[in-house]
């Protein structure tokens, strides 16, 4: 078992940054990938990033391809997902989650663990 907690969400304002914390807990994650989810009101969950915990190579949603970096830290067991020139359209609960082998993918169904969400509001 793998438990996922996030923190770090809040409100910004466009044009900010913030970054967002998943410390996880259970097991070690080199044979794990790892991803960043959100999910707008009304809208379904989509992929936002993804790690590679044992390479560390990254993968990203052509949306927030150059404004978002996720990375790990090996020693803390924790990923982060630091935002930058957020947009309002980037509102949405954010979820870290992590699945059983090395790829990344984007379909939330391949993923076996999830935290439980932490909200990143940004104002206009």
């Amino acid at each position: 078992q793998v438990q996922l907690v996030e923190s770090g969400g809040g409100l910004v304002q466009s044009g900010n940054s913030l970054r967002v914390s998943c410390a996880a807990s259970g097991r070690t994650l080199t044979s794990y990938a790892m991803g960043w989810f959100r999910q707008a009101p009304g809208k379904e969950r989509e992929f936002v990033a993804g790690i590679r915990w044992i390479s560390g190579s990254t993968y990203y949603a052509d949306s927030v391809k150059g404004r978002f970096t996720i990375s790990r830290d090996n020693a803390k067991n924790t990923m982060y997902l630091q935002m930058s020139s957020l947009k309002p359209e980037d509102t949405a609960v954010y979820y870290c989650a992590a699945r059983r082998g090395v790829m990344v993918v984007t379909t939330t169904d391949d993923y076996d663990y999830w935290g439980q969400g932490t909200q990143v509001t940004v104002s206009s």
